[in-house]
């Protein structure tokens, strides 16, 4: 199944926005979030609906038919795997029109039993993402009637692989401590280029897998901030910046990272790309209510009266809304993983039942950005900054006299 191109503008779009909104080292999935905004935009009404409609970059009323074809177009690619959860508390009624556009096998229950929602939830997270991601992002409060998540987990190795060596940098906070550094050489030119955005100069260089799911490194001018770099990035997938690539390089230093020059050699060699960059193993956790205009949920969030209608008649309104996501690039590959979760809430007067359940929160911590996509289509499926990357491992012998 092929992708919607309104879909992977939509999703593009949300990755650029929120990485304008990013802060220092970090890695996110829009492309993890998106659809779960799709379904609950398709049962929202009101400020609610606008609001969430605006943030999905489509009309509210094309959601969840986008999310769906999105969801099936993921499925089909090699390399990816996604999943949608739904669990409920067990007096609370769903609208069929709603559970039936979800995908199948899908709902669960929360049974109120806290040691065994978290064990279900945290065990369900570890499944869909093959080990990792190992708990689910959710607040499960009292008052806690639905959780809605999405998984989404990538595997890529490259077509051809880096070796491992320091890696050499004036960069100080990096060149402080020893960093495994990542080197490869290729006579495809075209692997690297240069597009000049309005923010800057920024290098791209493509690190293909052999399934179709690659990464792009991107690497901007001193002054330009990780937004800048990243919105370039998606930019240049859309077309909307013209890319020069190696082959046509001027001498000299065309872009930012890059050296061009001619080189004497003893016998006739055909050009050569040589490429170092850094590894890194990201982890971050996001709290999506903090940028709550960002995702459309300003509205939804106001527990005073329910906002999905489409969902259920009981009122319910957004409680927490989370991402714990990972990323790692080494020698020989990459992957990556997000869990999105959403807590719905009793809304407006307090409902009689109540359940106890644990309240979990995480926090995870992590100098140029990267897009983790699918090639054919171009959708971005995880994103982010690298501040910190990999030391060099000390190896045992290394010590042997």
């Amino acid at each position: 199944m092929r992708v919607g191109k309104a879909a992977v503008r939509a999703v593009n779009g949300l990755t650029a926005r929120w990485a304008a909104a990013s802060e220092g080292g970090t890695v996110f999935s829009a492309a993890g979030v998106w659809p779960l905004l799709a379904f609950l935009a398709d049962a929202a009404d009101g400020r609610a609906r606008g609001e969430l409609a605006d943030a999905l970059g489509l009309p509210a009323d094309e959601a969840a038919g986008a999310a769906r074809e999105l969801l099936g177009a993921m499925a089909g690619m090699r390399g990816l795997d996604t999943a949608v959860g739904l669990w409920t508390g067990r007096t609370l009624e769903l609208r069929e029109e709603w559970t039936a556009g979800l995908p199948a096998g899908t709902h669960g229950v929360l049974t109120g039993d806290a040691a065994a929602d978290r064990a279900a939830l945290d065990a369900w997270a570890v499944r869909r993402t093959g080990g990792l991601v190992a708990r689910m992002p959710v607040e499960v409060r009292e008052d806690t009637e639905l959780v809605l998540a999405g998984a989404l987990a990538m595997r890529t190795r490259w077509l051809a692989p880096f070796e491992e060596l320091p890696l050499e940098t004036a960069y100080q906070p990096w060149a402080a401590v020893d960093r495994l550094g990542l080197r490869r050489t290729s006579v495809l030119l075209d692997r690297i280029g240069v597009a000049d955005t309005p923010d800057g100069c920024v290098t791209t260089l493509k690190v293909l897998g052999d399934n179709a799911l690659d990464v792009h490194l991107l690497l901007g001018e001193e002054r330009m901030t990780p937004g800048q770099v990243l919105g370039a990035g998606v930019g240049i997938l859309g077309g909307a910046h013209p890319v020069v690539p190696g082959g046509r390089l001027p001498y000299g230093a065309p872009g930012p990272g890059l050296s061009v020059e001619r080189v004497r050699c003893e016998r006739p060699q055909p050009p050569r790309l040589d490429v170092t960059t850094a590894a890194y193993d990201l982890t971050a956790g996001h709290d999506l209510l903090a940028l709550h205009r960002l995702f459309g949920l300003t509205t939804a969030r106001d527990a005073d009266q329910g906002h999905f209608p489409g969902i259920s008649a009981f009122p319910l309104a957004v409680g927490s809304a989370e991402q714990a996501v990972m990323a790692r690039f080494g020698a020989l590959g990459f992957e990556a993983a997000a869990v999105t979760a959403f807590g719905m809430v009793a809304a407006g007067a307090p409902p009689e039942r109540r359940h106890v359940t644990t309240r979990i929160s995480a926090a995870f911590d992590r100098p140029f950005g990267f897009l983790a996509l699918h090639r054919h289509s171009r959708l971005v499926l995880a994103a982010g900054w690298v501040t910190d990357p990999l030391p060099f491992p000390e190896y045992p012998w290394e010590h042997d006299e």
